[in-house]
C-alpha cells in the first residue's frame, strides 16, 4: 500500500508541474488530487522537496537498473539521460525551483555508482588501492554529471544520444589507462 500512495503522489506532482511551478504547488493540491489525507502525505514525506528528491532518486535508479558494468555503462548512462528527458517538465521545474544542487547531488551519487562498478570490474587484475579506484570514479563522475547538467541547463534540446557518443569517444580506454597509470606509479 505504501508504494501505491507514493506512486500516486509522484504522478500527481508531475501532473501539477505541467500546469504550474513547484513553488505554487501545495500539499493540499496533491492530497486532494490523490484522495488521501494530509497525514497520509506526511507519513511518507516531510514536505514537497522530500517527495521531489524521492522521485528523482527512484526514477534514476529505475533508469540505471543493472547497467553498471563495463560492457553496459553507456546504456546505463543513456537510460539516465532518457529518464531525465522523459521527465523534462518535472526536471526543469525542479532544476529551476529547488536548485541545481539537489539534482547535482543525486546525479553524482548515481553516476558514481555506475563508474565505481566499472572501475572495480576493470581493476580486478591490478594491484590498486581502493582510494585510487575511488579517485578515478570521482574524476569521471564529475565529467559525466557536468555534461548532463549543462544539457539540462540549456533546456535539453540537444539530442542526448549525440552527447553519449561524444562521451564514449572521450573516455574510450581512458579508465583502463588510469588504472594502469596508478599501478605503474612510482612510490
Amino acid at each position: 500500500m505504501n508504494n501505491i500512495t507514493k506512486n500516486a503522489l509522484e504522478e500527481s506532482l508531475k501532473k501539477f508541474l505541467l500546469q504550474k511551478p513547484l513553488d505554487k504547488i501545495t500539499i493540499s493540491d496533491l492530497t486532494t488530487d490523490c484522495g488521501i489525507s494530509r497525514m497520509a502525505f506526511y507519513y511518507h514525506f516531510q514536505d514537497l522537496y522530500d517527495l521531489t528528491e524521492w522521485i528523482l532518486i527512484e526514477d534514476a535508479r529505475k533508469a540505471l537498473n543493472e547497467k553498471k558494468d563495463y560492457a553496459h555503462w553507456k546504456e546505463g548512462l543513456s537510460n539516465i539521460f532518457e529518464a531525465v528527458y522523459i521527465n523534462k517538465p518535472f526536471i526543469l521545474n525542479v532544476y529551476h525551483d529547488i536548485s541545481r544542487d539537489k539534482i547535482e547531488k543525486i546525479l553524482f551519487k548515481l553516476v558514481h555508482e555506475l563508474i565505481e562498478s566499472v572501475v572495480e570490474e576493470r581493476s580486478k587484475d591490478f594491484l590498486i588501492l581502493n582510494q585510487q579506484k575511488d579517485f578515478i570514479a570521482h574524476f569521471y563522475k564529475y565529467g559525466f554529471v557536468g555534461v548532463m547538467l549543462d544539457w539540462i541547463d540549456s533546456g535539453m534540446d540537444e539530442d542526448y544520444q549525440m552527447i553519449l557518443d561524444d562521451l564514449e569517444m572521450t573516455v574510450l580506454g581512458t579508465i583502463d589507462l588510469s588504472i594502469q597509470n596508478f599501478t605503474n606509479k612510482k612510490k
